[in-house]
């Protein structure tokens, strides 16, 4: 059987997240990430960079309705913890009209967004086996155990001690993380999600805004691959290109570059 795309594919007429015809008014947005691994930011001072030509606006966490959380853990909080606390990056939209110009001012405003961000560096952990020691967990561990396992290992005959260690993985799709969000009539978001996941970016965009489900509608036809990187990884995506398209009332795409991507997306984690 033929794939269903392939005719698609080798006449160039398949249509990813990117190729889907911009509307009047589209703005493109990038992220500012944090110059440390791990840190607090102390202060921040972003007037220049609102001040910056083709600039039209830099959002943060406080501009979050809801809860700050659009990542795959899951736990309870309370709505009284302060979310600027997760604020490592600041999202901004140029609204030049050659798309290719404002993708690379909206970066290039990015980088520049977070030199004016004072910092308390923490330490940073980067193996398994340092976070095992530190006990410093994501969420509580989990044991799966059944029967007497330390018995029955202690009373075999032949036993085998040894380390295993794998290393992480980039994914490397070959389209990169990309949303495209459009603001519709009654509170409504439609969201152009390169993700293996669309039922997780309705939820998690509406969760954002405290909406019910459906005032979020999500779509992808197809994903240029995702091997894992694009199921839960592409809500950060999702939920700051719906931020700005609600707080702007206009279309926003946000287009992550390579080096972005990997800088900001985890991998298939090293394991020891």
């Amino acid at each position: 059987m033929p794939y269903e795309s392939a005719a698609l594919h080798v006449s160039g007429e398949a249509t990813y997240t990117d190729d889907v015809p911009e509307l009047q008014g589209t703005l493109h947005a990038a992220l500012g990430l944090s110059r440390h691994a791990h840190a607090k930011i102390v202060s921040i001072d972003l007037d220049a960079v609102r001040r910056a030509p083709g600039v039209v606006a830099v959002l943060s966490a406080e501009d979050i309705p809801g809860e700050n959380n659009c990542g795959p853990v899951l736990r309870e909080t309370t709505r009284s913890s302060p979310r600027t606390k997760c604020c490592i990056s600041v999202n901004r939209y140029s609204s030049s009209w050659r798309k290719r110009m404002s993708l690379r001012a909206a970066r290039r405003r990015s980088q520049k967004a977070m030199t004016w961000c004072c910092y308390e560096p923490l330490e940073a952990i980067f193996t398994p086996a340092d976070a095992k020691a530190a006990k410093s967990f994501v969420l509580p561990p989990l044991h799966l155990k059944r029967g007497e396992p330390d018995a029955k290992i202690a009373a075999a005959p032949h036993r085998i001690k040894g380390a295993f260690e794998v290393g992480g993985q980039e994914q490397f799709y070959l389209e990169g993380q990309i949303a495209y969000a459009v603001p519709k009539e009654m509170d409504g978001m439609l969201v152009y999600s390169s993700t293996q996941y669309p039922s997780e970016m309705q939820q998690l965009v509406a969760h954002m805004f405290e909406w019910p489900a459906h005032n979020v509608v999500c779509e992808c036809r197809r994903m240029g691959g995702g091997f894992g990187g694009k199921e839960s990884q592409s809500a950060l995506f999702a939920c700051v290109a719906s931020l700005a398209a609600k707080m702007l009332r206009r279309p926003v795409k946000l287009r992550a570059d390579r080096d972005d991507d990997f800088m900001i997306t985890g991998k298939r984690h090293d394991a020891i």
